[in-house]
């Protein structure tokens, strides 16, 4: 069973097993408005918690997706850099951006529950 978390900078991290896939919330395309760019990790990237990860870029800014835990890329979904606004569409689902292997579990409990999530952006 998948349990999905999320983290203050507007990120959501669905995991099943050992691997999260990584995208960001609909509070955040909201934000951002039209995406018309997105650059994708490297397969094979090692990232740390924090790492800057993603740029997607609307009409309006560009902003930095930030690795939610420790891990390596698995995956990315290329379909998002065919098509940025499939991130506007379905941020929750289709527009998701990468996939990782987690390489710390013990880091998903200091990330948010919807319902905290929901509580900090009112």
């Amino acid at each position: 069973m998948a349990a999905t978390y999320f983290t203050e900078d507007h990120e959501w991290v669905r995991v099943e097993n050992d691997i999260a896939t990584v995208g960001i919330t609909d509070h955040a395309q909201d934000q951002l408005g039209d995406l018309v760019f997105v650059q994708l990790p490297d397969v094979g990237q090692s990232l740390s918690k924090g790492d800057p990860t993603v740029v997607v870029e609307s009409v309006k800014a560009a902003s930095d997706v930030y690795a939610p835990v420790d891990g390596e890329v698995t995956e990315v979904n290329d379909a998002t850099t065919s098509d940025p606004s499939l991130v506007n569409s379905a941020a929750a689902s289709d527009g998701w951006l990468w996939k990782m292997k987690l390489s710390n579990p013990d880091q998903l409990t200091g990330l948010l529950d919807e319902a905290g999530y929901k509580a900090i952006i009112g």
